[in-house]
């Protein structure tokens, strides 16, 4: 069964996300320059982008990890304190990034931030962060770039982008498939990707059928030929993907396209996408259907709190609010900004209800991928 979501206006949106203080869920929107915190509280701050290209990404990212947040205050919160989850919205350009986290950065009783989403805003976190221009822990961001360097005050439990696709290709060549087709959905995702996705396919002895992008996806897919692999890689949003699909339909040959964690399939199948193409898409999360302690965890709370259908992107919100939870919790001393970048530093090996997270050389997590599939009936399977 396709779960149908509510339609989200920005308006809503902004209005929608939380404040969370005292054990009390209050919704209100915080502004930069506006963190006010209980003098008891402590405050997790989540660095949110909702710029065009983001918004769908960073929406279901922040449902899950206020789940997880208001859920942590209704047991006791940290310790014994409240936690006051702040939301600041960016438009996702340098300059408004830089007014949030200077807010947060003017905040005493913030210890870290937690889950930036979508992977331009972590990056562009991470970079200042390298750069000295961050004091804090910076933890589980949507960190999907693999080719960045880690700092010591950066902390992802999430598979990269580079993985997910080693993932996929991997499955692929395990089922014999020799050739495979990839789309990418900006001049940006080509330059960024396309060299990692050659030298992998390459390693598997598959042959890649490459496809820069161009201005009109809808085109790209309906003038593919029979000669076009059947099974396509698509690097890029859930906007650029339901374009290029559109596209496919009035195509002979059946193809199958196999998408990356920034593609959200229940927004896929609202915007009319995919109606005869199946989309298989690549998560570093549990499906949400799974039997882990995290996942049910997850359900049950989404389900008690939100009038929202689970689904991977929330989860990992879920499970980055989570992993800062269950690191804090076992800070030692009084929870402090340094005292909280200290316990990160540690990196050590921590199992989050099932999902796993254990640091390497790189100073990154997890090579978790699941896949699932949204089938022409709307159904999503995995």
């Amino acid at each position: 069964m396709l779960f149908q979501k509510p339609v989200f206006t920005r308006r809503k949106l902004l209005q929608s996300a939380s404040v969370l203080a005292a054990g009390a869920a209050t919704s209100a929107w915080a502004q930069p320059g506006q963190l006010v915190a209980s003098s008891r509280s402590l405050v997790i701050a989540q660095i949110v982008d909702f710029s065009p290209a983001q918004q769908d990404v960073s929406k279901d990212f922040l449902i899950g990890s206020r789940a997880a947040w208001q859920d942590i205050n209704a047991r006791g919160g940290l310790r014994g304190r409240p936690v006051q989850h702040l939301a600041l919205e960016t438009d996702g350009t340098p300059a408004n990034l830089r007014t949030a986290l200077d807010s947060v950065k003017d905040n005493p009783s913030c210890i870290a931030l937690s889950g930036s989403v979508g992977d331009q805003i972590a990056s562009q976190v991470l970079a200042i962060s390298r750069k000295g221009g961050l004091n804090m822990a910076h933890v589980a961001p949507w960190l999907q770039n693999a080719s960045l360097e880690i700092d010591d005050n950066t902390f992802p439990v999430f598979a990269a982008r580079q993985e997910q696709i080693a993932f996929a290709i991997k499955t692929l060549s395990v089922m014999g498939l020799k050739e495979l087709g990839a789309i990418y959905g900006t001049a940006h995702d080509h330059t960024a990707y396309h060299s990692e996705l050659e030298r992998i396919a390459a390693s598997l002895k598959i042959k890649l059928v490459s496809f820069k992008s161009v201005d009109d996806l809808r085109a790209l897919g309906r003038t593919l030929t029979p000669a076009t692999p059947a099974v396509l890689l698509f690097l890029g949003g859930t906007p650029e993907l339901a374009e290029f699909t559109q596209g496919l339909e009035k195509q002979s040959r059946q193809r199958y396209v196999v998408a990356m964690a920034d593609v959200n399939l229940q927004t896929l199948a609202q915007m009319g996408a995919a109606r005869n193409t199946p989309v298989i898409a690549t998560q570093p999360v549990p499906m949400v259907n799974a039997s882990l302690p995290v996942v049910m965890h997850y359900r049950n709370t989404l389900s008690r709190l939100f009038d929202e259908p689970p689904t991977p992107l929330s989860l990992a919100g879920f499970i980055a609010a989570r992993y800062t939870f269950e690191v804090l919790n076992q800070t030692e001393g009084n929870l402090t900004r340094q005292s909280a970048l200290t316990a990160f530093q540690r990196r050590a090996s921590l199992d989050v209800g099932g999902f796993r997270v254990s640091f390497d050389a790189q100073r990154r997590s997890s090579g978790y991928v699941t896949q699932s599939m949204m089938t022409l009936d709307g159904r999503m399977v995995g």
